[in-house]
């Protein structure tokens, strides 16, 4: 089955997340389980945490089908130690925080050496600090999102993720979450099906799908290569209609999170239902 779901809100507890995603008919859903543009937040009550878990069993929601994401603050590859330090305590707290929920998944940006640090070596501290969080942590998978290239960050090639996934230790608690807005900013083509064809195959070769475990579905303002990070709704942007098509009739994006991030939330309920009816029954 496809799971087609939404960054839905968590606005007054993230128990409220589970109830927001059915609302809007997805199958799936991501949330941030704190303010996502602040650094510390109160730690999750024991109630909210039990009832999010009730709310997710009540609606029918597992634990691969949920993918949070962390702060927008975090920069794992940060060049300063105390930049770095601050990313790295925040993004344990954000991954103890998926546990507590009985979440196995964590969506992060994988960061910038800030025009600082080489790309490399941007990449072995990005490295180096998803390892320290997964010595501390049990169950929680780390989830990299490949990137636009918008300024000096990181992650915008393929080879980029292989590069992080070749140095983090633990390779069953690593993965990999597609943007399609990035993917194609960044210079991957998926506006026909051959491009698609190519692109995908180009990932599998370089990552490898059996780390894929979220794809972000997002339409694309800005044209192909231009590393800018703008996303549009379904339909409304330079990407078009055929990328969405063709995830969704693929057997590698089986029963993966594929989580819409376009700009109009009151649009979700119709790009969900949308993109189920491209989905062609074999």
């Amino acid at each position: 089955m496809k799971r087609i779901g939404a960054h839905v809100s968590a606005s007054g507890g993230v128990e409220n997340s589970p109830l927001n995603a059915q609302a809007i008919g997805a199958k799936a859903f991501a949330l941030f389980t704190k303010n996502q543009r602040q650094w510390h937040a109160a730690p999750l009550t024991e109630q909210s945490i039990q009832a999010f878990k009730k709310n997710c069993q009540e609606t029918g929601y597992k634990t691969e089908h949920i993918l949070p994401h962390d702060s927008y603050l975090i920069n794992l590859g940060h060049p300063e130690t105390e930049g770095l330090n601050k990313s790295r305590d925040s993004f344990l707290d954000e991954m103890q925080r998926c546990e507590q929920l009985g979440l196995t998944l964590l969506n992060f940006h994988p960061g910038s050496g800030l025009g600082v640090l080489t790309e490399d070596e941007t990449m072995d501290r990005i490295a180096e600090s998803i390892n320290m969080a997964l010595d501390k942590t049990r169950t929680v998978t780390a989830v990299i999102e490949n990137t636009s290239g918008q300024g000096s960050h990181v992650g915008y090639k393929f080879e980029h993720l292989a590069y992080i996934i070749d140095k983090v230790k633990d390779k069953s608690r690593i993965g990999v979450c597609l943007d399609t807005c990035h993917t194609f900013t960044a210079g991957y083509d998926l506006r026909s099906r051959e491009a698609c064809d190519n692109t995908f195959k180009e990932f599998d070769n370089i990552v490898g799908f059996k780390y894929l475990r979220g794809v972000h579905f997002n339409d694309s303002k800005p044209e192909l290569g231009s590393r800018v990070d703008r996303h549009a709704p379904i339909g409304k942007g330079v990407l078009g209609i055929e990328a969405f098509r063709y995830i969704v009739n693929d057997d590698h994006f089986e029963e993966v999170p594929l989580i819409l991030e376009t700009p109009e939330s009151d649009l979700w309920a119709d790009e969900i239902k949308m993109l189920y009816g491209l989905i062609v029954n074999k």
